[in-house]
Formats: structure tokens, C-alpha cells, sequence
């Protein structure tokens, strides 16, 4: 009996979870991340490397947040940042993370296990602290985005507090989000943090924030460099309205609201 020489591909399993609420749940993470080598979050690094490039040199210490299975860190390596830390909760992010910039050549970006709630780091570390929809998570399921529940409110600040604290003086976090600058001021703002704030916006429909906060000088308020005020109209391309951005958007208001 013969046998078929051009098999048929298996399908692709979905990663994407039944419900919002699931990005919450570290073994989705664990079971996503077996199953799929890539995903960019709110666009990949070519979309807002003009905001996030002023800000670096190739003398400065970076950690990522949340790497999951971006590609981030390579694009940050190939535009000369070479002291580099990717860090995620899920170990099975780390591994295949590790596995797959040693693959590369990627062999001085280190790569590690790490909870943002609790990160386990020497005080001053870092030049630069980058984060793409990582903080976004912990908004799954905080109620009134103008009124966060008060756990949503705990976590988000103890990751700000640890973030602040492993900053070097002058240090810089990169806040790539949803959150709109009316819902992430206040936490910016909290008393505990001595840093500056500007926001800005990317995205040609679809907008997503950079928030830049620099350590060692406190923000007095008001209007924020290129801060969007108002809700972006929305009026997406079809690419953007089937991207699991979009999905994960439109989940959590109608999940808050």
C-alpha cells in the first residue's frame, strides 16, 4: 500500500483562551507558550522604535518584563543594546526563549525566571525597564476603569514599587500598553514614585501608548506630552479587528464595564 508523500498539515491549535479572564491564569500562559513560537503584542518593535530609541545607548543595562515569545529583545540587540534581561513567569517561556536566541547567536542576552510582582533584583540595577501589555494583565477583571478594584489597584502597585526601585538613579521604564493616560496617571502619579511622565501614541488606527517615566524627578501633573485625552475613534483595518489585540481590548471593557 502506498503511502501519501505531501501529508496534509495538521491544523494549527488555538492559543487564543475562551474567555478574557484566562490571562490571569499562569498554566494558560505555561500551555500557550508550548504551542506557540511567536507573538507580538501591540505591534512588534518597527511600529514604535522612534519612541523608544531616544531613549537608549549601547552602554545601558536593559530588563524586559513579560518576554513571552516576543521578539523584542533581538530587535533591541540588533539596534546595539547588548547588556539585555529578558525575564517571565512562565518557565516554559524562559526555556524556549533561551533555546531560541542561542539558536540565533543571542548569547549574551540572558533570560530568566521572575515574577514583575516580585522581582528578584538588587536595589538600582538597571538603566532601562521595558514592558509591552505585561501591566496590562493585571487590568483583567478590575472593575471600573476609572474606580480599579482595590486587589487591581495592590498589584499594579507593588509591580510599580519593584520596577522604581531596581530603576538606577535616572533610569528609564517604557510602559508600551492599551491603558489610556486618563487610567494609568493616577497609578504613575502615586506619591511613592520620583519620576517624570510623558506619554505618547503609535498605530494608524488602533492606538496603543508609550509611557516613558524617568526616575529622579517627579512630574507636577497636567497635560502630558502627546497625551491622548480623548477615547481614538475607532475605525480598523481588518487585520486589526481579527488580531487577538483587539480581542483582548474589546474583552476587557465589556468585562469592566
Amino acid at each position: 500500500m502506498g503511502t501519501n508523500q505531501n501529508p496534509e498539515p495538521k491544523p494549527k491549535k488555538s492559543v487564543a483562551p475562551s474567555s478574557v479572564s484566562a490571562y490571569v491564569d499562569p498554566s494558560y500562559w505555561d500551555e500557550r507558550f508550548s504551542n506557540e513560537e511567536h507573538y507580538e503584542w501591540l505591534k512588534d518593535y518597527s511600529q514604535f522604535r522612534h519612541l523608544v530609541q531616544p531613549h537608549l545607548n549601547p552602554t545601558l543595562s536593559v530588563l524586559e518584563l513579560g518576554c513571552g515569545n516576543s521578539r523584542l529583545s533581538e530587535e533591541l540587540y540588533r539596534d546595539g543594546i547588548t547588556n539585555i534581561t529578558c525575564s517571565d513567569l512562565s518557565p516554559i517561556a524562559v526555556e524556549n526563549k533561551q533555546k531560541q536566541l542561542l539558536s540565533k547567536g543571542f548569547k549574551e542576552i540572558k533570560v530568566l525566571q521572575a515574577d514583575m510582582l516580585d522581582l528578584p533584583f538588587s536595589n538600582e540595577c538597571f538603566d532601562i525597564i521595558i514592558e509591552k501589555g505585561t501591566m496590562d494583565v493585571l487590568f483583567v477583571d478590575s472593575g471600573d476603569p476609572w474606580k480599579p478594584k482595590p486587589a487591581t489597584v495592590t498589584k499594579v502597585m507593588k509591580m510599580l514599587k519593584g520596577v522604581h526601585r531596581v530603576l538606577k538613579p535616572d533610569g528609564i521604564f517604557i510602559s508600551i500598553s492599551f491603558g489610556q493616560p486618563h487610567f494609568r496617571r493616577p497609578f504613575f502619579y502615586a506619591p511613592e514614585f520620583s519620576w517624570s511622565f510623558e506619554s505618547n501614541t503609535f498605530g494608524e488606527a488602533f492606538h496603543y501608548f508609550v509611557y516613558s517615566l524617568k526616575k529622579g524627578k517627579r512630574s507636577l501633573g497636567g497635560k502630558e506630552t502627546g497625551e491622548l485625552l480623548k477615547t481614538p475613534s475607532i475605525s480598523l483595518y481588518q487585520d486589526e479587528l481579527e488580531s487577538e489585540d483587539y480581542i483582548f481590548r474589546t474583552n476587557i471593557d465589556e468585562l469592566n464595564s
